[in-house]
This record gives C-alpha cells, structure tokens and sequence, in this order.
C-alpha cells in the first residue's frame, strides 16, 4: 500500500535528476513488495468482479466506496486528486447526470495516466485514452446518448473507467450524481428528487461504504444532506464524513477550544464518527501533472502549519492529526478498502462457486433445448407437458384462483366492454351495472359476472309497442279460422315475435362477452405457469425460445373458444326457437302450470333470482344496498303472474261467416296491471294505458266491423274510447313476453352457457389443443420449432451464458489463488 511520502515524491523525465532516480527506486521495491503484491492481486480480483458484475447485472455484495454529496461540496475535485491527475471532470457535468465508477490501479510502469473505459453492454475494455480531454469528452458523449436513449435526465446506469497511474493508489470509487435543490434550466423538475432516489438505491446496500462530503462553510445543524445520508446509515457505521475546503474555515479559528470543538463534530455526528479535514487547491488553471500533485501537498502542509502556528494554542494533534490533509484521507480509504476486500473474499469466493454452477446448470439446459431441435420426439413430449400445463392453469382459473394478483391481471366490467370492442348491451338504454362491476376479476368470478349483467340486460328489455295494423292482421286472420282463443293466440304470437327480435342479439352479445372472458385466460395461464416454474424451480418444459410454437398454441386456444361460443350461440338460438314456437307452452300459463309440455316451473320471486346467486364485494355496495338495483326488473305483480284465461273466462263469439255487415261481439276481461312504462297513442300504433278494473266484470263488447268507412276496432260505436281488443292484446303480449324471457333466462340460457362454455374448457381444452398441435406429421410439427428467429434466439443465449460463464470461471480462479495467501 503506497504510503503518504511515497505518493507525494514527483518523479521526473530529467535523467540528472537524484530524486527521480530516488523515487523510482522506492516505488519499484514498494512494488516487490509481498504484502503490495498480494494486495494488487485482490484489487485487480475485485475489479474483474466489479466489470463482470456491471456488465452482465450481477449483483454481487463487493465491497464498494459510494461518493455522496451536493453538488458544489467538492466530490470531483477530490476524485481528480485520488487519480493524481486531472482531466476537466467538473466541466463534464456527470455530477447532475450517471454515476461513474473509477478504478485506480497503482502502476508504477505509467508514467502517463492510461484510462480505459468498460464498453457499455460488455465487461471488455476499450483502448487506452492518454489525453484528460479526450477522457472528459467520452464520458461526456456517453452521457448524453444515454440519456437521449432513455429521454430522462439522469439514469442509474454507470460509467466504467479504469486509471492506470504510477501515482494513483489501487482504490474503486463510484461517484454519484450530486444533491441539488432545483433543477437546472431545461430539465425536468423532478430531477432533484430522480437524483435522490438514485443515490439512494446506490448508497442503500449494506456492503457498500458511504464517503459524504460536505463544504466547511456549512454548519452541522444546517446540512441539507446529512439527514439523507442518515436514512440511509443511521449509526454512521459504514459512513466516512469528509470536510472539503477546510481552508475556508481556518481564519474563524481564534484558539485551540475553538478548534478541537469543531473537529470533534461532537453532537451532531456521534462520539464514534470522525470526520476527515480536507483542502485542495483553488487554481484551476491548466498544469503539469506534477505541479497539480506538489499543490496538493503543499495545501495540506499549509493547513497544518496554521493549526499549529495560526490558531493560540494550536490544536490536538494526537486526536486529530490522522484525519487532517487530503494525503490522510487518501491512505485511510486505499487501507480500509483493502481491509473490506480482505474480509469479504471467503463469503465472495462462495458466492462465486454458487453462481458459477448456476451458470453451468443453465448452459447445460440451453444445449439440450438447441439439441431438442433436431429430437422430434424430445420436442413433442416437451411441448405436450408445456401445452397440459396451460390447460391445466385455464382450468384452475376457471375453477376460482387468485394467482396471479387479479389486482394486476383482472378486469372491471368497464374494461372488458372497452377492450373486448362489444360495448353495450344491444337494445338496451339502461346502464347495466351487475354487482362487483368495479372489481378487476377474472376466470370463473367474470363469468358468471358477465352471466349477471346478461340477466340484469334481459330483464331490462320489455314487450315493445305494436301497431294497431299489425295487430289487427293477426288477429283477424285467428278470428277467420275460428276458435275461441283468438286473442289469446294473437298476443302470444306478438309476444314470440318480439322475443326473437329483441333477446336474440341479447344472447349473441353474452356468448361474444363470455368468449373474450376465456380468451383473456390465455395470458393469465401463461403468467400463472411462469411464477409456479420460479417458485418450484420446474425449468425443464420451458419453451420461452420457442416463438412459434408459443404463436400455434396462441392460435389453437383463441380458435378452440371461438368455436366454442360459435356452438352456444347456436344452442342458445335453439332454445330461443323452442320457447317461441308455436308448439310451445311457454305463453299458456294454464297449460305450463299445470304440467304440460314443459312440465311444472317454479318462478322465483325476482329480487331471490337475481340476488341469491351474485353477492355484492365492492365497496360501493356495502353502505348503499339499493344503490345499483335499478337494474333488477321490478317483482312481477298478481296480473303479471296470471296468464290471461286462467281463472276466468275468455268469450269470443265469431260467425262461420264473417261480413261487413255483421258485427262480431268480443267479450274479455282487463289485467290487474299493465307491464311497460310507455303511453300509447292511437295515431303512433302505441298502447292505451289499462285502467284498473276489479273482479272478473266484463265490459261493453266491441264492434268489429269489416267495411269501408267503418271502425275496424278501437273506439265505441258513440265514439267514445275506451278499453278495446288492441288494449287488451297489448297488455296480454306484454305478460306472455316477460313469460318467455323468464323461462328463456333463468331455465335454459344460464345452465346452457355454463355447460356450452366451462364444462369443454374443463375437459376437453387439452384433447383439442392436441389433437391442433400434435396430430401432423413431423415435418409439418417441426416447423413450429425451426421458424426464423427461434434457433437464434437460442444461440445468442447461449453466446451470452457462455460468456457469462467464462467471466465468472475466471473471477472464480482468482478468487482461489488469492484466498490462498490470506
């Protein structure tokens, strides 16, 4: 370790020159020194390791100095004076910009200080840069074109610059951005906080040593930074507290009490924190290598001599004299570096074997997956293990899962309408909102949250008004054919005919949200098997490289769930068809009630059928339980549960010949209530509202009439309006549709969605995507493997392990031979 005498002798080019002669022989024993030899031999070690690690983001605990400060608080002087020489840094700026990691290599053969920088994504060295401006402009271009990549204004990823010097000392320094309290102009504002939480993160692990500066001129109790540098080391245990220009404090000295106060930082820093004093030269005009080297000792000369002679008294030198000058601090930090250093190998050195094997392990595994390439059978097996795997993950989704975090990778009911392009609920004005539509889920819990919001969609749809014309067609083409159920028969007819226009594109819309809901599994599966290969450490089904089977595996779910929601759609159309046939007994209550074709129904009141099987979990629902029902159809009322006929008697009194001239009589009785909101008018084919009428009273029959000139129906032969046949097919229409929907949503969609879409997923996802993936000939497989970029993707990993492994193997064997010697 060069010592403060040795390290202030200025050689000379001057052959004459006895001390040169002097100085060269000192450093050259200096150098055969055993213990400098093995203290050379663990520094270069460690900035092999400290290459490696930047190079390839290795984080290894190596003992490290981190400089921290503001930036005016003198950090890139004092780099310049541990280097031995100068090279503009302070102009470069990088302060405010990247940290720089400076290796000092003592070497006594350098007579001219030879620095090579690290090339920016590799642990290789460029050419040696002789010139301290050509040295100033790379770290400058370096900067910026960084920074202009990353378009930030400061960015964490380090400068590597090693100096080779006969007068530097064999010390690793990372030099930080410095703390400001403004940005500058140009800059965003929130780079004095960028510049903070980055000197943090550097400064932050426990094996690095923290080297603080802080100007004289600046009182303890006023530091703006001391309190960072306190959440970082709050004890001061791996803090080594510098004060820079020290000479700017020594004419406030009147005696040795002042003194010794002021070097003790009692109070302030804790009674084991002893700062370093340190003062370098002012000028900054350009000189001589030697002449900046002999200014630097001629400052810490004067210091002394005015504490000595300056002060009254003079000051403690036995306390404070080994942490006053620059020459003080110089031999305290290359010592304690090397002391780190020391203490750290057995732990590194394990750490090395450890990574080293994980290397190989890796390397091992990359050559069987490129050897796979040409094994077909190898290939198949791997990837039917990789492909049941993701099956298996869909289904467990399916099933109810929570990893990975649904916070991350759930949707709200919003986004599943924005991202999947369906937007709303066809015919439906309202604003659907199911219960959780705030909540990011996904797998089972949105579908059956999609399932909600289609029942709540369905029941939000009514009867739509009918024209008188088209009313009149149906029903006298009945009436023609006889019968006594003619309006029955044709508001059962108008009620099917809505049903189809209206609930199909219902139906087609929920088997489009339900795909998306599956489809969007596919991403989640992968994630989900990625985090379970981290945590049990399963890497040998990992197809990462494989881009083209990952695109055909792609390919055969979204296809599988395409024609998955292509076939409920089809079922569902079908039972949409069933329940408005003709032949149906849906819109007979009599008859449906009693047991007929379809058997007995239970109709459940409705806020029990909406409500029991959804539970509300967000937050919006627990202090307003109404808030979000205006979704949920209203409870159906006595009239709206009784079908027109059943428990009274409906008479229509029909001629075998029906005549212009002879008027047919229609008695029927009135529904308790009307469904629907609308008012209906004569001229626009709306609906009449119904009043009231109780009991089973009949009311004056209408007169039908099939001439020109005359009422076809709707008004009273005096003109007055009252209830008619239109009324009460309307009413009645209205009462059959809300029957259909009833039966269509709560007895056949429903479990025909769950069966359609979740029970295939469940069990025969892994035989289709097999039968897609598998079931080709072996060239038409291996095509999916040998795809342009698959095969080289995996040999530039390869090239970048191998490298890897090459680097480490080598830190590792000095490591060994420098473990040896301790």
């Amino acid at each position: 370790m060069a010592n403060s005498n040795s390290y202030l002798t200025t050689p000379t080019k001057t052959p004459s020159s006895r001390r040169n002669n002097q100085s060269q022989s000192k450093m050259q024993s200096h150098s055969q020194d055993p213990a400098t030899s093995e203290s050379r031999s663990r520094f270069e070690a460690y900035n092999r390791l400290q290459a490696a690690a930047v190079a390839f983001g290795e984080k290894l605990p190596i003992p490290e100095i981190v400089a921290i400060g503001g930036q005016s608080d003198g950090k890139s002087s004092l780099l310049e004076a541990l280097l031995g020489f100068r090279f503009n840094v302070r102009e470069v700026e990088m302060g405010t910009r990247r940290p720089l990691i400076l290796q000092m290599v003592h070497d006594v053969s350098a007579l001219e200080p030879r620095c090579r920088f690290q090339d920016e994504d590799s642990e290789e060295y460029g050419s040696p840069i002789v010139s301290a401006t050509a040295v100033a402009d790379v770290i400058r271009s370096r900067t910026e074109a960084l920074l202009r990549k990353t378009k930030t204004a400061v960015s964490p990823k380090p400068i590597v610059m090693r100096a080779e010097y006969a007068h530097s000392p064999n010390l690793t320094i990372i030099d930080t951005p410095g703390f400001v309290l403004k940005a500058k102009k140009g800059e965003p504002e929130t780079t004095p906080d960028e510049i903070l939480s980055m000197v943090k993160s550097l400064a932050s692990p426990p094996h690095r040593i923290l080297l603080f500066l802080q100007q004289s001129s600046v009182e303890w109790c006023s530091s703006l930074w001391l309190d960072a540098v306190r959440e970082i080391d709050s004890s001061f245990r791996r803090t080594i507290v510098v004060v820079s220009k020290f000479d700017n404090r020594l004419k406030e000295f009147n005696d040795r009490g002042e003194v010794d106060r002021y070097l003790s930082a009692s109070g302030y820093l804790g009674e084991n924190t002893r700062p370093y004093f340190v003062a370098l030269p002012k000028d900054r005009s350009t000189v001589s290598n030697d002449e900046f080297r002999r200014q630097i000792s001629q400052v810490d000369m004067d210091v002394i001599r005015h504490l000595r002679e300056g002060v009254k008294g003079g000051f403690d030198e036995e306390k404070f004299r080994s942490h006053i000058g620059f020459g003080s601090l110089r031999d305290f930090l290359e010592s304690e570096l090397q002391k780190r250093y020391k203490d750290a190998a057995p732990a590194t050195l394990a750490l090395l074997e450890q990574r080293c094997s994980e290397v190989t392990d890796d390397m091992l595994r990359m050559d069987m997956k490129i050897q796979a390439t040409s094994d077909v059978a190898h290939l198949r097996k791997a990837a039917m293990l990789y492909m049941a795997s993701i099956s298996n993950h869909v289904g467990a989704l399916i099933d109810g899962a929570a990893n990975p975090a649904p916070e991350q990778w759930g949707k709200t009911t919003e986004e599943e309408r924005g991202e999947s392009g369906i937007g709303s609920w066809p015919g439906v004005c309202l604003d659907i909102k199911p219960p959780n539509a705030v909540l990011r889920l996904y797998g089972g819990a949105a579908f059956e949250r999609v399932i909600h919001e289609f029942r709540c969609a369905a029941y939000s749809i009514e009867c739509p008004p009918v024209s008188r014309e088209k009313v009149a067609n149906i029903l006298l083409a009945h009436a023609g054919r006889g019968g006594g159920r003619g309006v029955t028969e044709a508001s059962a007819e108008i009620a099917r005919t809505a049903a189809r226009s209206w609930l199909a594109p219902l139906l087609d819309t929920a088997c489009d949200r339900l795909a998306f809901v599956l489809g969007s599994l596919f991403e989640i599966a992968l994630e989900r098997n990625l985090n379970q290969n981290s945590e049990y450490e399963k890497k040998a089904e990992n197809m990462d490289g494989y881009v083209g089977f990952h695109a055909a595996l792609r390919n055969c779910y979204s296809r599988f769930v395409k024609n998955l929601a292509k076939q409920c759609k089809q079922l569902v159309r079908h039972h949409l068809d069933s329940v408005t046939s003709p032949y149906s007994m849906a819109c007979y209550e009599s008859d449906y009630h009693q047991g007929g074709a379809f058997g007995s129904y239970y109709k459940p009141n409705q806020a029990s059928g909406i409500g029991s099987f959804c539970f509300e979990l967000s937050d919006t629902g627990r202090d307003e339980p109404k808030k979000d029902q205006e979704n949920i159809p209203p409870e159906k009322s006595k009239a709206q549960e009784t079908t027109p006929g059943k428990g009274e008697e409906t008479h229509i009194t029909v001629p075998e010949t029906p005549s212009p001239d002879q008027p047919c009589e229609i008695g029927y009785d009135l529904v308790k209530k009307e469904i629907g909101n609308g008012h209906h008018h004569d001229g626009g084919g709306a609906r009449k509202r119904v009043a009231r009428m109780g009991g089973n009273r009949n009311i004056q029959p209408l007169r039908i009439q099939n001439g020109g000139g005359g009422l076809l129906f709707g008004t009273t032969e005096n003109g007055m309006k009252s209830s008619s046949a239109y009324t009460e097919i309307c009413s009645s229409a209205a009462q059959h549709f809300a029957r259909i929907r009833e039966v269509l949503v709560e007895r056949s969609v429903t479990s025909t969605l769950n069966s359609g879409f979740l029970t295939p997923c469940r069990d025969r996802l892994v035989v289709a995507l097999g039968v897609d993936l598998f079931a080709v000939n072996d060239e038409k497989f291996m095509d999916m493997f040998v795809a342009p970029g698959a095969i080289d993707m995996l040999q530039n990993e390869r090239q970048q392990l191998q490298k890897r492994q090459k680097i480490l193997h080598s830190c590792l064997t000095e490591f060994k031979t420098v473990s040896r010697s301790l």
